[in-house]
């Protein structure tokens, strides 16, 4: 899974992606740099630890993201150019966007347009994304209008409910509807396969607040979320300089900072979460002496697609899988008691995986 991550220069985006990924990244003056950060980041799963405590595994490995964190838009943004103009295609390859804007307060730190409004700041974006998009569907009824004069009827009929498809999302982005929120069928989605709107993607807002406003966290992070939230778009408040500094003491100190702050959970497992239930992936997992490892799959895939995910071979042979929940494995302390209880069972190929999961595959190929 990659996630990109955009924002307005001096936004706090790459100081969110240091802390989000302890990474490094020189921040400040960041925004005239010609090339993304990318970090991976380990997906924290205590179910992994405690199947690794079952099993004593030689190997544990956890799902990863990875996170992309694009140059910030330059003078040209706001004027109908698109963010990070050279960079669209590779903004069009992520799985969801991430959009940092800005609510701290620093004298040292000037914002672009002086003062701090973030509803301004989203907005400028949203119209950024949509005059992206915009582009791609005008390059593509221009190029259409002219295959239609040389194709057979047959095929001009399909060409005619394309044209009059993207001509209908036009109409929605003009009118401020993100294509993610507009009504696309199962025949829409076939027909525009292969095409990447960036404003089809899932959507994270991430409201950069300062160490300052730490205790009003909840109250903001409401406030925003009554505000913003879409249909394939989310909120989370966060304070990037606060996390990206607690990376650099030892796990329980950082957690008594935290807990002093008021803060529950890590700005990393936070992203974490919100990214997974906006993308609607879940995991499932694989456990013996050899290693225990969490997949990440979609919600609502069965059996033999998750089997893929671990090899295709497993996917093309798939015969059945066994399956035992996870709480019910560490309840019986090893599948031989699970199997005892009758915990453990088998499904076939109609199978919808469920998280936690503990698969085994049985296939032939």
């Amino acid at each position: 899974m990659q996630l990109g991550i955009i924002g307005l220069a001096r936004s706090g985006k790459t100081t969110v992606f240091n802390a989000v990924t302890r990474g490094s990244a020189q921040v400040g003056a960041y925004s005239s740099s010609s090339q993304p950060n990318v970090g991976v980041v380990n997906v924290p799963d205590a179910r992994v630890d405690k199947l690794a405590e079952i099993y004593k595994p030689k190997k544990t490995t956890y799902a990863t993201i990875q996170y992309v964190d694009f140059p910030a838009a330059g003078e040209s943004f706001g004027k109908g150019e698109g963010p990070a103009g050279k960079f669209i295609n590779d903004l069009a390859r992520t799985d969801a966007l991430i959009h940092v804007v800005r609510a701290f307060e620093d004298d040292s730190v000037p914002h672009p347009e002086v003062t701090i409004d973030p509803a301004r700041d989203i907005e400028t974006m949203d119209l950024e994304l949509s005059f992206a998009d915009l582009a791609i569907i005008e390059r593509r009824l221009q190029r259409l209008e002219t295959e239609m004069r040389s194709v057979k009827a047959g095929e001009r009929d399909q060409m005619q409910r394309l044209k009059d498809l993207l001509s209908r999302l036009k109409a929605g982005l003009e009118a401020e509807t993100p294509i993610r929120e507009q009504t696309i069928s199962e025949e829409d989605a076939r027909l525009l396969e292969g095409t990447q709107f960036l404003t089809a993607k899932p959507f994270l807002l991430v409201i950069n607040i300062g160490e300052g406003q730490l205790g009003e966290r909840g109250s903001i992070e409401a406030s925003f979320q009554e505000k913003f939230r879409r249909p394939g778009r989310d909120v989370a408040v966060f304070c990037g300089k606060f996390e990206m500094d607690l990376n650099e003491l030892s796990e329980a100190d950082a957690e008594e900072f935290r807990a002093s702050a008021g803060v529950t959970e890590s700005g990393m497992a936070g992203a974490i979460r919100m990214s997974y239930a906006l993308l609607g992936l879940i995991s499932f997992l694989t456990a013996g002496p050899d290693e225990c490892r969490a997949w990440t799959v979609e919600r609502g895939s069965t059996a033999p697609v998750a089997a893929g995910k671990i090899h295709s071979d497993l996917q093309r042979g798939f015969i059945r899988a066994e399956v035992i929940r996870f709480e019910d494995l560490v309840a019986c302390g090893s599948e031989a008691e699970a199997k005892k209880r009758g915990l453990l069972r088998t499904e076939g190929k109609a199978y919808v995986v469920q998280d936690g999961d503990i698969l085994n595959i049985l296939f032939n190929v």
